[in-house]
Parts: structure tokens; sequence; C-alpha cells
């Protein structure tokens, strides 16, 4: 994949058929560093094909883990990965590769509960604000262990006898501490407790297959986890979950297209706030056996909302859905309250005549009658995506560059798209 390659969409096609939901990729970045907590083989299905994924699996190489693909059929969409981490030939992950992914610190908490110490550089990925990892070290500190910071570094060491375990209260809910904090406490010594820790979907993925590897956690799916250590992990084989973000972009897509498409694979239960946002925008949305049905023949109506940590609406979606509101007939007020810079999208979508007002963490979304294909650049991964949904019901032809962006998130987007009847393609650029 060359960073030349753009997108072209000739919108104006209603979206109608079934299409695959892919394996989640914010639980499958957080499953695969499980591999650093046993010797034993640990088998992930449904696994997306992503830029983030094959990112993530060179960093665990640089370890000695192991990686085998199984199933990968050119036809497939997923595939099956086993990694094993029979011996691990380092504890450094070097900034070249984590550089270009944040999720790389997700490498540290296990990495220390397994070899005793980690080394990780501070890490990378979009430019959506501030995400320090202050609370990743605070509460692997409460844990045990001991941090130092030195030359764009982190390093963690745990003490000659192993981890004690603690107890965190999180000042504010953090996924990623919370996910690190799990991979690092179910190795520890004694009983440690989490406060105020995130209920995400993923969370949950995190903690079965933790159970599943032989890991003892109490409280899974609420914000009050009791994680009682065990001395070692065995391998497991593990279904990654459905990707609530993608299902909930292309529910957004289908929708402003005045489209019909079942999401086959998808979740109901996982996308709650999403599901309740788009019925209040007027879109037809029920659960169906395997999957989810989104229809929308009538307007779109306007909606106000903030996002919020879950079970609240998702700040991945707050991009796809200000997409679709651009044709909703009245004003729409989203308020960002988890990134601070996360309306990079906007100037975008108003060059293809969309009516965007920002003022500080509040969009103000005023309905137009039509949006006219153009040429735009994509800035992070869920404000690509939104470019997309509002270049499927423009008229004329969009051009969407910086596919990086897409290739992190969204797997094989354009053939997805198409089997809805999209007319999309990819092309290489000049």
């Amino acid at each position: 994949m060359k960073k030349m390659d753009k997108i072209i969409i000739r919108g104006g096609k209603r979206l109608s058929g079934t299409l695959p939901v892919s394996g989640a990729k914010n639980s499958a970045l957080t499953l695969l560093p499980c591999a650093l907590l046993t010797d034993e083989p640990l088998t992930l299905r449904n696994l997306p094909r992503l830029a983030d994924i094959d990112g993530f699996q060179h960093l665990l190489n640089q370890f000695g883990i192991s990686t085998s693909i199984a199933g990968a059929r050119p036809e497939d969409f997923g595939r099956v990965m086993t990694l094993q981490a029979t011996r691990l030939t380092s504890t450094v992950a070097p900034y070249d590769l984590v550089r270009k992914m944040r999720a790389s610190i997700l490498v540290l908490g296990p990495m220390l509960a397994r070899a005793g110490e980690a080394t990780v550089s501070l890490p990378g990925g979009c430019a959506i604000g501030n995400r320090p990892i202050d609370l990743h070290l605070k509460v692997l500190e409460a844990l045990g262990a001991t941090i130092e910071l030195a030359a764009g570094y982190v390093r963690a060491i745990a003490p000659d006898g192993g981890l004690p375990g603690g107890r965190y209260s999180f000042p504010v809910v953090s996924v990623g501490a919370t996910e690190n904090a799990l991979m690092t406490a179910v190795l520890c010594k004694g009983k440690s407790t989490l406060h105020n820790a995130a209920r995400e979907p993923e969370i949950v993925d995190l903690c079965n297959l933790l159970v599943a590897m032989g890991g003892q956690i109490e409280g899974i799916g609420t914000s009050d986890l009791t994680i009682h250590g065990v001395d070692r992990l065995h391998g497991a084989t593990y279904m990654v979950m459905p990707d609530r973000i993608e299902a909930g972009s292309y529910a957004c897509a289908a929708a402003i297209t005045g489209g019909d498409v079942m999401l086959k694979g998808a979740k109901i239960e996982d996308m709650e706030a999403t599901v309740q946002a788009l019925r209040d925008a007027g879109v037809f949305v029920e659960p169906r056996a395997g999957g989810i049905y989104v229809a929308a023949d009538g307007p779109i109506k306007p909606v106000t909302l903030s996002t919020a940590p879950y079970p609240g609406f998702a700040t991945d979606m707050q991009a796809q859905l200000m997409a679709m509101l651009c044709l909703a007939k009245g004003s729409s007020v989203l308020t960002e309250t988890i990134f601070e810079n996360r309306y990079m999208h906007v100037p975008e979508l108003n060059r293809m005549g969309a009516r965007i007002e920002t003022k500080g963490r509040t969009a103000v979304v005023h309905g137009v009658d039509t949006l006219t294909g153009a040429e735009v650049m994509a800035t992070d991964l869920r404000a690509s995506m939104s470019l997309v949904i509002a270049g499927l019901a423009a008229e004329g032809e969009t051009q969407v560059h910086r596919l990086y962006h897409l290739d992190r998130g969204y797997e094989r987007l354009e053939e997805k798209l198409q089997l809805l009847g999209a007319e999309i393609e990819r092309v290489g650029g000049d």
C-alpha cells in the first residue's frame, strides 16, 4: 500500500445488501499482547486484516514471539493467527516500531508481568489530542512496579519476588490503562483491585480471554474489578469480538444513502448508544438472527448528544455520525468530551458543502439538502471514514487522500462497500 493511494467515490448510490462485520480492531490490539503472558500457543480467530494488526505482529516478533497465519484465503474476511512466546528474546519495544501506533504501550504490562521488566518507547498514533500514558504508569506502580523515564522510553521493573499486586482507583476512566493493568495483575503474586475501571465491550473481551487462559477475574463488565493473581497462564483459542465501531460506521453509511443493510455478525448489545443515536435520527435499527438490520427511508432527523466513556456514545463514532447528520432536516449539536482535537474532519466536510460550526468542544451541524463531491484529506482514522460516508451520498465524485489512516482500522473497505452497490475504487497516486 502506497501513501499516494486514494479512494474515488461516485456518490448517490443507495446501499443495500449484507455486509460482514470484521473482528474488532480495538479488541484485537489488546488480545495480541496476551501472547506475552504464556509460553503456550495463543490462537486468535476472526482477526481483522489491518495495518495496525500487522504492525503489532511485527512488534511482537521483536520479542521473539513466533506468529503463524492460517485460513487466510484471499476471499476471507478476517484470519486466524497463532502466537507463541516460548522464550522472550528481548524486553525492549523500540521507537521505530512503537512510533506508528499508540497501542504499542499495551506490551508494557504483560511483558513486565512475564519477564519482570519492560522498556517501551513512548507511543505514537493518531493526532487527535493529548493522550498521556500517566495512568498506565501509575496503576503499574500501584501493582508494585518501579517506573523510570529516560530518553523517550519508559522502563518498568518488578521487585525480585515478583509484583505483589495492589489497589488502584482511576481518577478518570482509561481504556488503555485498564487493559494494561488487567494483563499485569493476572500474574501478580496477590490480589489486585481496580476501581473506576473502563467497562467497554473490548475490556470484557480481554477479561474473557484472560479467564480462558486461566486468569481469575471478578466483576467483569463492571467498573470494579478484582484480580486474583496466578502463577502461570496457559494457551487458548479465542474468537475476537465483532467491531462495534465498524458496524456503526456502515450503519451511518446505509442511513445517509437511504439504504438498507444487514450487518452480519454485529451485536446490538455492544453498541446500544450508537443504536439509540441512529434511532433518534429516524433510522430503523433492529437485531436480526446473525446480526443487525439497518434501514432508512425517511428524512434524517437532527440529534443532540455528547461523547462519553462506555456505555455512553463512543468518541470513535462521533465523526461518522456527524457526516450522516450533514443531511439531516435541522441542526444537530455534538459535544466531544473525550479528546480535545477531534474535529479535524469538519473543514473537509465543509469543503463538500456541509455547514458545520465548531466552538471549543462543541460542533453545530446545520443540515443541508445536498453534499457535493470534492477532493478531501483524511486526518485520522475515524475522520477518514466520515469523508467516505459523506462521499457516498454526495453528488459527483469525491476523492479521499491519505488512505493509510483508513487502512489502520477498516478491513477491505472498498470491497465491502462494493458488496452493497457503492461505486467506489482505490487507485494509485501520481
